[in-house]
């Protein structure tokens, strides 16, 4: 699944309007009564997922947080009265035609400030700091303010000049004639980037960009619970904005490394433990490796080969509420001997005798309890 901020086309401040704007222009291009291509039934599905999540505020935040880690289960389709159904969507997408969507508009120019970009960060961690959490500190590279022209650009004492390509207009237009008639193209312009104006004198350290690559050392907190793909979101912390812009954010991508003896399925911690068959037949305390360290675990009396045993409140906490833990699950291997002492084959054909005698479901060659531990 895309980010759900990309799949709509929006920005990750965008607000509800914008949200929902988007929403029913994505949803209208690609309904399957609409759109036939292949793909567009199942991408109209993951907008709408995507516009679940996000229209929810409290979803919206767990996803910024933790990613879909963070949702605690599947989103589902958006309720259609809050888009106005599908009628009003079909009379949006009939009527869009020639419209203030329609080619020949004009993009918007970047004069004003501008949000710097968001980061990515990938972080690998070990099972035990992902199960309990963690602060971690780490180094990235990013965009800062130039601290000589203040993000300006110009050197001290000057500033940016009025663009001479287009007038300050930030637009260039360009006559086309066609077979249908003339057309003017209007463009972004090329000189400036749409600003409307360029730095005759740019800042020697920043090379006139306003703007510096810098290597920062960030302290994070990986919550308790975290899992392999878990998105942490730190605000703030991505480039730095242009013209006074606001920063974008630095999102941390998790990996979590195995366990040598321990393996994770969700919540549930799982393990395999081997004894011996008379501790299977007799029972047994024995010492175990859980997350919390070794602890004693109880085999019982007659313990069957494969049994599971069960260490409730042993496992992964749940993220975002770390006083919920999930179970850990511990698979019984029950280890036989290869060779025997002549005394131990002497008892155990004694006790095999004693089984044998108390009926054919006993027998040592048959069934019950010697049969499924030694075989024939």
């Amino acid at each position: 699944m895309a980010d759900f901020y990309e799949l709509l086309g929006v920005s990750r401040d965008a607000d509800a309007d914008s949200l929902k704007r988007a929403y029913r222009q994505q949803a209208r291009k690609y309904h399957p009564d609409i759109n036939k291509e292949a793909g567009a039934e199942e991408k109209f599905k993951e907008i709408g997922k995507a516009y679940e999540v996000l229209s929810d505020s409290q979803k919206r935040a767990r996803y910024d947080q933790f990613g879909e880690a963070g949702l605690g289960g599947a989103a589902g389709m958006p309720d259609m009265g809050d888009m106005g159904g599908f009628g009003d969507l079909f009379e949006t997408f009939f009527s869009g035609f020639g419209g203030s969507g329609a080619a020949g508009g004009t993009r918007p120019q970047r004069r004003g400030p501008q949000q710097g970009d968001d980061l990515r960060y990938d972080l690998t961690i070990d099972f035990d700091k992902a199960v309990f959490g963690q602060e971690k500190e780490i180094t990235i590279p990013h965009l800062e303010i130039c601290d000589v022209c203040r993000g300006s650009g110009a050197k001290k004492g000057s500033g940016p000049i009025t663009c001479s390509a287009c007038g300050g207009a930030g637009q260039v237009r360009r006559a086309t004639r066609t077979p249908f008639g003339s057309f003017t193209q209007v463009a972004e312009c090329p000189n400036c980037g749409g600003s409307g104006q360029v730095i005759k004198d740019p800042c020697n350290p920043c090379s006139g960009k306003g703007v510096k690559q810098v290597r920062k050392k960030l302290r994070i907190n990986i919550p308790a619970g975290v899992d392999s793909g878990t998105r942490l979101r730190v605000s703030g912390e991505g480039n730095s904005g242009l013209k006074g812009g606001p920063s974008g954010d630095l999102y941390v991508f998790l990996k979590v490394k195995n366990h040598p003896k321990l393996k994770r399925d969700g919540l549930t911690i799982s393990s395999e433990v081997n004894v011996s068959y008379l501790q299977a037949i007799l029972g047994d305390t024995i010492e175990v490796d859980t997350v919390d360290g070794s602890i004693k675990l109880e085999i019982p009396e007659g313990t069957q080969p494969n049994a599971i045993l069960i260490l409730e409140n042993k496992g992964i906490p749940k993220l975002g509420n770390p006083v919920a833990r999930g179970n850990h699950q511990v698979l019984v291997k029950i280890k036989l001997p290869t060779r025997l002492s002549e005394d131990e084959k002497q008892l155990l054909h004694k006790l095999a005798s004693h089984y044998s005698a108390r009926g054919p479901q006993y027998h040592y060659h048959k069934s019950g309890l010697f049969g499924k531990l030694f075989g024939k």
